[in-house]
């Protein structure tokens, strides 16, 4: 045998000690909680976990099955504080929402003179709902900004006007002759609502997601409100069949699920810590700053908000009204004085005796709203002592702002909110 001939079978050889050795098996036990894992790591290098022993009572079990399936992977320390809240009541909505939607179809239909058999009431609610949710989109198409600055508030709208529409389907036996137009006025409702519900929805599970996972709170809380709703589904089913089969049960059951669905509603948006600025809680942060030297987290002001009437001014935040037209604002004679004052920033500001007006360049982000409502304050506090506030009194707050903003700013952000942009709506900005 030749030198040649040897290297070869040495070659050869070499891959079946390594062989051997990849097949060693790498795998170990676990023991957590009364559960016992088996981990090993396969041959492509992925890990595989089996559950070898489960001595947990079975209430825990299928509790933890139910989290694996309906909460996001890694809850609680995924998501934000209130989900927990935020998903119970929305839960509840939801059951409240799919019995109401059986008792008002079962009211059409008998208004129609029809006999309520499934296949007819699939037609007629695709029918009207389908249609006359285009016509909905149409008219929210002009809304988005409003409902970006103030999720919570068109949220909580859109569920009020969701249950006039279906009250009005629910009457409709009471005037048989105007089925048409009670039915397409509540379905018209219903569209809107439709709408408005799922373009505030994403800022609603954004403000939960703690570690970039909002994709898998969509589809978790998606989950849960499928769930829900067949349960809604099935409880109206048994309803319309029981006390709400006359219309005196209807009148009783119809306004009780509504007002608890409402009422869902409103603590689901209460439980939701929106960590973006717009003029309400731009206000809140500035007010809490200047009074306590505090600065507030998303989840300190989300009971605090006014979800109907966020447009109401707070005096400890300078009574400051944001996006006004700039003509009514200040008189071209004192626009360039202020223009000077704020030279390098994105807003100006005018003083009045009831409120301070504060107008935003075209580019302005949450920083400079922040930073001309921190003036604001200032200035509001200071001019207590001036019959005449001028623009002393402005350079002096402006001043105080530039001294104290930094370390407002790094703590903001760590508090976790979004100074990257401000949400204020339709308010009108320049671009000067």
């Amino acid at each position: 045998m030749n030198l040649l001939e040897k290297i070869k079978k040495q070659k050869k050889k070499e891959p079946d000690k390594s062989m051997s050795v990849q097949e060693i098996p790498v795998y170990w036990f676990e023991t957590s909680d009364s559960v016992t894992r088996h981990y090993q790591f396969q041959p492509d290098g992925h890990l595989s976990v089996k559950v070898v022993d489960d001595s947990r009572p079975v209430y825990h079990r299928v509790v933890d099955s139910f989290l694996n399936k309906f909460f996001p992977s890694g809850y609680p320390f995924s998501v934000n504080e209130g989900y927990l809240r935020y998903t119970q009541f929305r839960a509840l909505q939801h059951f409240t929402s799919a019995a109401l939607s059986v008792l008002s179809t079962q009211s059409l239909l008998f208004a129609a003179g029809l006999r309520p058999t499934p296949a007819q009431a699939t037609v007629v609610s695709w029918i009207l709902k389908d249609g006359m949710q285009h016509v909905g989109k149409l008219i929210c198409s002009n809304l988005g900004a409003r409902m970006d600055s103030e999720p919570k508030r068109w949220r909580i709208l859109a569920d009020a006007l969701y249950d006039l529409g279906t009250g009005l389907e629910v009457l409709s036996p009471l005037c048989p002759q105007l089925f048409l137009e009670m039915a397409g006025l509540g379905n018209f409702a219903k569209g809107i609502a439709v709408v408005a519900a799922r373009a505030t929805r994403l800022p609603i599970y954004s403000s939960f997601a703690k570690e970039g996972n909002l994709s898998d709170l969509f589809a978790k809380g998606e989950a849960i409100s499928t769930l829900f709703n067949v349960v809604g589904l099935g409880a109206g089913i048994q309803l319309a069949s029981t006390v709400c089969s006359s219309m005196q049960g209807k009148m009783i059951v119809g306004p009780l699920l509504s007002v608890i669905h409402v009422y869902s509603v409103i603590e689901e948006m209460r439980a939701a810590p929106v960590n973006t600025l717009n003029p309400q809680r731009t206000a809140m942060i500035i007010a809490d700053f200047v009074k306590t030297g505090r600065i507030s987290s998303p989840a300190d002001l989300r009971y605090r908000e006014d979800l109907l009437f966020p447009g109401r001014l707070i005096e400890d935040a300078g009574n400051v009204k944001v996006g006004r037209d700039l003509h009514k604002v200040v008189k071209p004679s004192k626009f360039h004085e202020l223009k000077e004052l704020f030279a390098e920033e994105k807003f100006i500001l005018c003083l009045g005796s009831r409120w301070t007006d504060m107008v935003l360049e075209q580019n302005a982000s949450g920083e400079d709203a922040l930073r001309g409502w921190l003036v604001a304050a200032y200035a509001a506090s200071m001019a207590k002592s001036f019959h005449d506030p001028s623009l002393t009194v402005l350079q002096d707050a402006y001043d105080k702002m530039n001294d104290v903003f930094t370390p407002l700013l790094s703590e903001l952000q760590a508090k976790g909110w979004h100074t990257d942009r401000f949400l204020d709506g339709t308010g009108t900005r320049f671009a000067w």
